[in-house]
């Protein structure tokens, strides 16, 4: 009862200051055509503690039913550096975190990043052999990692530097009932011997139980915060260097092009945090606003439809794979009616595909419609995003506040026409440091143009039109050069998604002993429909209806369902290495 009247309280005065200071009100047009957004002289950790100021009896997250306030979040954040720094952690240190989506892992972040380390995020189901790497590349000395990942980083910890692994669960930060459950369920299959190296979270938080308050470590905006990792489809992966501006500012622009988001609304957080779309998006950016997170650790895209129905968030961010997931769920009408953002990114959403989102959230009282986006981790996870109200087909919209796109022909820094293709380069306030330990690779890609800016060339090929609406056509490495002709996979794909058999659908270039490549496509087919002869018929048909000679798949290969990355984008890499050796 206190609680909810002390809410309400702040959530009027704040309304009121913002009606006076006209702050976050103008349209994100008026952002992206006439202003710049004042990005504050804050570190990652000191823009969330501004917003607990402002909203600290909101909840900040919750957790398998148990929500915690911004004031209780920042107080865990402050044990949690301290107890990093009776461990050992020292400013300029980095920290890895191998965590699924759990309290523990964004608390950790956050007090990492408030006594000036660095954290660097991996996949918790990454093999031995990528954490050694991974370990090595940021020369951590410490690392957080959850219980099922224990008994591999004891295979190598004398191959690294590490000092310390704290031992985390899914159950911390559960109901103590909730937590016996769990460990009765799961939890006491995961036997840990104690290890002169190994502490359990429970043991390291209480280092920091009683702490005081210190002189907070002065960082720069443009200091090193965060290393991410590429996804690894196009060859080993890279560590991407990001700072606390980098994050603060996705946050801010993701802000005003998320409208209507706001304060004491919800997210739910399904994307990993080891990718920047779900830790800069997903994460960084609703804490930024005051909105409440809804963390799920265990995530299958089967489960999405149930989560949302059972949590009624305002917010989804997903990629199209989960959004395939959604379609197949039952839900009643009404269902859906609190959802008001709904944002597809990672990987290319074909126009038919949206539309039948677009009618399923209608369908179940939702007013939203799914809204493409574009973005990489060299750009902190996001850059681009559809308006809220105008979207053009196969666009994936236009560039976030302060973020300027442009179209090169490639292999030059010479600006294409309207419509014409060529790389998409990007420049602003989100884009990387570079590359972690590669100034070579990080040179190639950051370039200084004449007009005197750094632009990122993404390594994806699309175009522009007059209204400045992005469209993307093709990753660079995956063009198909068949006898001269350039064959764009996405374009072929979204042909064969035309039809109403057809579930998802991938083609690769395969190798040809005179025209050097052709393509071939691998389908998906929805639940129900047999690959037939008739059915494959029909696709070549439509193949060579709509589209040029050249651009015909040579072959097609029907599939159960098409490999994933760890980020849940189609590793077409592995097919092609199927067929190419």
């Amino acid at each position: 009862m206190i609680r909810s009247l002390l809410i309400k309280v702040s959530k009027f005065l704040n309304n009121a200051i913002d009606k006076i200071t006209n702050k976050d009100k103008d349209p994100w047009e008026k952002y992206y055509v006439n202003n710049s957004i004042n990005y504050p002289d804050l570190t990652i950790y000191q823009l969330i503690e501004k917003t607990a100021m402002k909203y600290p009896f909101n909840y900040a997250y919750e957790y398998y039913g148990r929500k915690i306030t911004y004031r209780e979040f920042i107080v865990k954040i402050k044990k949690c550096a301290t107890a990093l720094i009776e461990l050992g952690v020292k400013e300029g240190d980095r920290v890895t975190i191998c965590m699924p989506n759990t309290p523990v892992a964004i608390i950790t972040f956050y007090a990492i990043n408030m006594i000036g380390a660095t954290a660097s995020m991996i996949h918790p189901l990454s093999s031995s052999s990528e954490i050694e790497f991974y370990l090595n590349e940021s020369d951590s000395k410490y690392i957080l990692t959850i219980d099922l990942v224990y008994d591999k980083l004891m295979s190598i910890k004398d191959m690294s530097k590490i000092k310390k692994i704290i031992v985390s669960s899914v159950s911390d930060d559960m109901s103590n009932f909730k937590r016996a459950m769990y460990w009765f369920f799961s939890g006491r299959k995961n036997k840990i011997e104690k290890n002169e190296k190994a502490i359990f979270y429970n043991d390291f938080i209480k280092l920091g139980i009683d702490y005081k308050e210190f002189t907070q470590v002065k960082r720069k905006t443009t200091d090193e915060a965060v290393i991410l990792y590429s996804g690894g489809t196009t060859g080993s992966p890279k560590g991407i260097l990001l700072s606390n501006l980098n994050f603060n500012a996705l946050a801010m622009q993701c802000h005003i092009a998320c409208d209507p988001a706001k304060a004491g609304d919800s997210i739910l957080a399904v994307l990993p945090i080891f990718h920047g779309f779900g830790l800069g998006v997903s994460i960084h950016t609703p804490l930024y606003i005051g909105a409440k997170v809804i963390l799920v650790p265990d995530f299958s895209p089967r489960k999405f439809g149930r989560l949302i129905k059972k949590y009624n968030p305002n917010f989804i961010t997903g990629v199209p794979t989960l959004y395939e997931a959604l379609l197949k769920t039952k839900l009643g009408k009404r269902d859906l009616s609190n959802l008001t953002c709904v944002v597809s990114g990672g990987d290319t959403l074909n126009p038919e595909f949206k539309r039948q989102i677009d009618d399923y959230l209608r369908d179940h009282g939702s007013k939203a419609q799914v809204r493409c986006g574009y973005g990489l981790t060299e750009c902190t996870g996001a850059c681009c995003l559809n308006p809220r109200r105008e979207y053009r087909d196969n666009s994936i919209g236009i560039p976030l506040p302060d973020m300027d796109f442009k179209i090169v022909r490639i292999g030059t820094t010479k600006e294409a026409e309207f419509l014409e293709d060529g790389e998409i380069c990007v420049s602003g306030p989100t884009v990387m440091m570079g590359y972690l330990n590669d100034i070579e690779e990080t040179n190639k890609v950051l370039v200084k143009h004449g007009d005197g800016k750094v632009w990122l060339h993404t390594g994806d090929i699309g175009c522009m039109d007059q209204d400045g609406f992005i469209y993307f056509k093709q990753r660079l490495k995956r063009l198909i050069i068949s006898s001269g002709y350039n064959i764009y996979p996405s374009y072929v794909e979204n042909i064969i998604m035309e039809l109403d058999e057809v579930a998802s659908c991938v083609v690769i270039g395969i190798s040809h002993p005179y025209k050097k490549q052709v393509a071939k496509a691998y389908i998906v087919l929805k639940d129900g429909v047999k690959p037939t002869t008739a059915i494959k018929k029909k696709i070549k048909k439509h193949c060579e209806s709509n589209l040029s000679r050249y651009s015909w798949p040579y072959e097609y290969e029907f599939r159960d369902k098409l490999p994933k990355t760890l980020v849940g984008k189609v590793a077409y890499k592995k097919l092609e290495e199927e067929n190419n050796g």
